[in-house]
């Protein structure tokens, strides 16, 4: 399972869960994270990469059928399979069903993740760590805007947090990727603001690479923290 899939498929929170369901692969379906044509797993692995019953999950997959999100075919060689939308990632109708409280929330903790395995990458990284951070950088700089961009941020950060050594970290970057990164993501894409985040990016690494753990922390949160200053600054002019 790729980075994107990791994310996408990370346990959903406890509250309305047929909605999250829904939410969560309909964000990642405009995202492009999930290709159109792409075959879901099998209900029984989808609801248990989801944490969700598989009677959940149905009511999810029916929803997600009724947008023309995804189609379900019968018999050999059959499953689910995704539909790409006529429409791309709206980030205003998705901000809509958040408040500024809420995104602030969720910004104060993916910053305090994001920041912590920053710092634990520049302490404890190993030299592969580090070119693997630095080929994912790369890329990521010349890629096109849209659902490939928002793959390697995505991609980057887990790096980050896996070079940190701490599997509860690296799984709590997954689980706030999934629920916060299509924001944020569709922020960073903005043309204004690519070539601020690009520089983030290369000063998170390097700081990582020089085994400078303060400055990896601090470029980490304050990545985070603008992206979501300039979400609620939308969501309050919607």
């Amino acid at each position: 399972m790729n980075s994107a899939h990791l994310v996408v498929f990370a346990p959903v929170d406890n509250t309305a869960r047929v909605h999250a369901v829904v939410r969560r692969l309909s964000d990642a379906i405009a995202l492009g994270l999930l290709g159109d044509g792409e075959q879901l797993p099998s209900e029984t692995d989808l609801a248990a990469h989801l944490g969700v019953s598989t009677v959940t999950l149905r009511e999810a997959l029916m929803a997600l059928r009724q947008q023309g999100l995804i189609e379900t075919r019968r018999g050999r060689g059959g499953g689910s399979f995704v539909r790409a939308p006529a429409r791309p990632f709206d980030l205003d109708e998705r901000l809509r069903s958040l408040s500024a409280e809420e995104l602030r929330d969720l910004g104060d903790h993916y910053a305090a993740i994001a920041g912590a395995a920053a710092r634990l990458a520049a302490l404890r990284s190993l030299p592969g760590d580090v070119r693997r951070l630095r080929r994912s950088l790369a890329e990521l700089s010349g890629a096109d805007a849209g659902a490939g961009t928002c793959r390697l941020d995505g991609r980057l950060h887990l790096e980050v947090a896996a070079a940190s050594q701490s599997g509860r970290l690296t799984r709590e970057e997954i689980r706030l990727q999934a629920e916060i990164g299509p924001l944020v993501w569709a922020v960073h894409d903005l043309p204004d603001r690519r070539g601020r985040v690009g520089a983030e990016h290369a000063a998170i690494v390097d700081a990582i690479g020089a085994a400078d753990d303060a400055r990896a922390r601090d470029v980490a949160e304050s990545h985070v923290l603008d992206a979501v200053e300039r979400l609620i600054e939308r969501r309050l002019a919607l």
